[in-house]
């Protein structure tokens, strides 16, 4: 069955996604005395404030060591979601991007949701406006609804699913088993893939992450030939000519997994580069190489980074714990309606995750 997008190109009002905005407000470097300050002063309010960390894969090095080091997590946004519901603290402090914020709130209203800064947002998420969604499902009133994580707490209130990429390929395999179609949003490529795995009917909208867009089919075919034993491991938010070159493709979590348990040695990894710092702990024998970009060419410059996840920082999570702002606030209606596919989703993970056998220390569920 042929894919279908519904052309929703534009990914802000300009008709463009501008980075500039977030990279002018990533923290500049730290001296090591500056960075010792900041994480003591951290864990110290943290700890006062009976609050925990949750940190992406994404974002800067420093504190996903810090979220470790004081009972946090550092993972994908599927475990992001289980961990902040179900931790004690009263205090979540999120770092990643804003629509991890708001999955936080919805699934732990009565908790305080911090995050360093509220601009930290997404291309898929910005891409994606509530009201033109709205208008799309509306037209389609057949299909079931399925949206990614990336997106914004009133898009999740008109979905009756939500997914990550750890989960989206069962679920939408699951529907299509029991004769649903699909209505997906917003990323083009994850949903191009899952359509040809599972052979679902998916209608979709196009919508793209400003990093894995910029990975490309013939930069990595060269660099393949220069390191011919290296295993490929792709996010399935590339290009169809990035995938279809990978050993591996998964969500940030799978392909952790298969850097640890992989028995080669080198592993070439096109997804955010944050995500680097986990595998060479992780895995400190194995040598990892960043996919190559379109490079001075991208539009966007990403550098595989996301310039929003860069804004995270010890100073401004520092600055938030201190005076307990930026809150992220969701309103109740809305919190309510996306409330219902989250849980539905985690439900469902849940069920296959006990008839499952076992994890991977360090890195929960792939």
């Amino acid at each position: 069955m042929d894919t279908q997008l519904f052309d929703y190109t534009k990914q802000d009002a300009a008709g463009a996604c501008s980075t500039a905005h977030a990279w002018a407000k990533v923290p500049a470097p730290l001296s090591p005395g500056e960075r010792h300050a900041l994480a003591d002063r951290a864990r110290a309010l943290l700890k006062r404030h009976d609050a925990v960390l949750v940190a992406h894969y994404y974002v800067d090095g420093l504190l996903q060591d810090l979220a470790l080091e004081t009972g946090g997590i550092v993972s994908d946004s599927l475990e992001m979601a289980r961990f902040g519901r179900d931790h004690a603290a009263q205090t979540l402090v999120v770092a990643g991007v804003r629509f991890m914020g708001e999955t936080a709130k919805i699934l732990s209203p009565e908790k305080r949701v911090l995050m360093p800064d509220l601009d930290a947002t997404c291309s898929l998420d910005l891409g994606c406006p509530a009201d033109d969604f709205a208008a799309f499902c509306d037209a389609h009133p057949d299909r079931q609804v399925v949206v990614y994580a990336n997106t914004s707490a009133a898009v999740k209130a008109r979905a009756d699913w939500m997914v990550t990429s750890s989960c989206a390929l069962e679920i939408v395999g699951d529907l299509h088993a029991r004769g649903q179609k699909v209505l997906w949003a917003p990323d083009r490529h994850l949903g191009r893939y899952i359509q040809e795995q599972t052979g679902a009917d998916m209608l979709m909208w196009n919508g793209a992450c400003i990093v894995h867009d910029e990975f490309r089919g013939l930069e990595l075919e060269l660099l393949r030939e220069q390191h011919p034993d290296a295993l490929i491991l792709v996010h399935p938010e590339s290009p169809r000519s990035v995938v279809e070159q990978a050993d591996v493709v998964g969500s940030t979590s799978a392909l952790i997994k298969a850097v640890v348990e992989g028995t080669a040695q080198q592993y070439i990894v096109a997804t955010d580069n944050g995500i680097l710092h986990r595998m060479r702990q992780l895995a400190p024998g194995k040598t990892l190489i960043e996919a190559p970009t379109a490079g001075n060419s991208a539009t966007c410059k990403s550098c595989a980074h996301c310039p929003w996840m860069a804004m995270n920082g010890l100073a401004n999570l520092v600055d938030c714990l201190e005076s307990g702002e930026p809150q992220i606030h969701v309103d109740e209606a809305v919190r309510v309606k996306a409330q219902r596919c989250i849980t539905r989703m985690l439900d469902f993970t849940a069920a296959r995750k006990a008839a499952a056998s076992g994890m991977t220390p360090g890195i929960g569920a792939a």
